[in-house]
């Protein structure tokens, strides 16, 4: 299926915000509560691929060799990492290639990303949309149950690591997992391909306020050659995406820098500063 099959071009700020928020009332809570995360890109013709798959080549190989390496040599500079989840997420934090994707559960933030960039604004940006509620309907039962047990939506670093120790605990993983207290490697999560190819979202612990402020989380598969809109296109019901006009980025853009929703506030520090101040000040061209 092609992708631009489930695209909405919007051409107001008012239909923007209906398509934002579309379907974000929960029925059973009598809420508005998104079933919904979102990914803004500055070109529509952009794909859902990780820093490791743009690295091209054998990135799949090089995978074990960047994490062994940022391992051993990061572990002075930040924390004892605790387990594979906790080592990629700084990793992925940090700017290093891995198999994460960033998500946000605020649309407002995936539309910055979406218009952050004032170099290509003579392109369209799009959002992605994914339903990751239903996403985690797909995945493998026992990965699956772990939630409903937990009352959880997403999975935390914590959650994953309980679940993979007890999924060895009580047999229903093979012989050859070798683990200690979590798991050890990124080649034992793949094994859970067995169970088919699915998408998980997990939500990283509050490391910093730009984690706190990017309403962030992040996806993962069990195949790190894998494209996630790849992926979408066997599972159309799960997705959709609004295209933001060229024309229409400049004045998405001065709103969104009004209701604060800027790199001062989603990069806290001097260099998010800078960031906002260049873009800020830049002509328009």
């Amino acid at each position: 299926m092609d992708p631009t099959e489930k695209d909405v071009v919007v051409k107001s700020w008012t239909e923007l915000q209906d398509e934002l928020f579309r379907d974000s009332w929960n029925n059973d809570i009598q809420r508005f509560r998104s079933p919904f995360v979102y990914r803004g890109l500055s070109n529509k013709s952009y794909r859902l691929v990780t820093s490791l798959i743009r690295l091209d080549g054998a990135f799949s190989k090089l995978e074990k060799h960047l994490l062994r390496s940022f391992r051993k040599y990061g572990q002075g500079v930040s924390q004892k990492f605790h387990s594979i989840w906790h080592l990629l997420t700084i990793a992925q934090h940090y700017g290093l290639p891995t198999r994460l994707l960033d998500w946000t559960y605020s649309p407002y933030v995936a539309l910055h990303f979406a218009t952050a960039n004032h170099v290509r604004y003579g392109m369209d940006g799009v959002i992605w949309i994914i339903n990751y509620q239903r996403a985690h309907d797909l995945l493998p039962d026992e990965l699956k149950n772990c939630l409903h047990t937990e009352g959880a939506q997403a999975f935390t670093i914590e959650l994953l690591s309980v679940l993979f120790k007890g999924e060895v605990e009580k047999g229903l993983l093979p012989d050859d997992f070798s683990f200690h207290d979590v798991i050890r490697s990124l080649e034992e999560f793949d094994k859970y391909s067995r169970f088919g190819e699915f998408l998980l979202f997990f939500e990283p612990p509050s490391m910093d306020e730009r984690i706190i402020n990017q309403y962030a989380l992040f996806s993962v598969m069990p195949n790190s050659d894998r494209a996630i809109d790849d992926w979408l296109q066997q599972h159309p019901q799960l997705y959709r995406r609004i295209i933001i006009p060229a024309e229409l980025k400049w004045e998405f853009r001065d709103k969104l820098d009004q209701c604060n929703i800027t790199e001062r506030v989603l990069f806290p520090g001097l260099d998010g500063l800078s960031s906002y101040l260049r873009r800020y000040y830049s002509p328009k061209d």
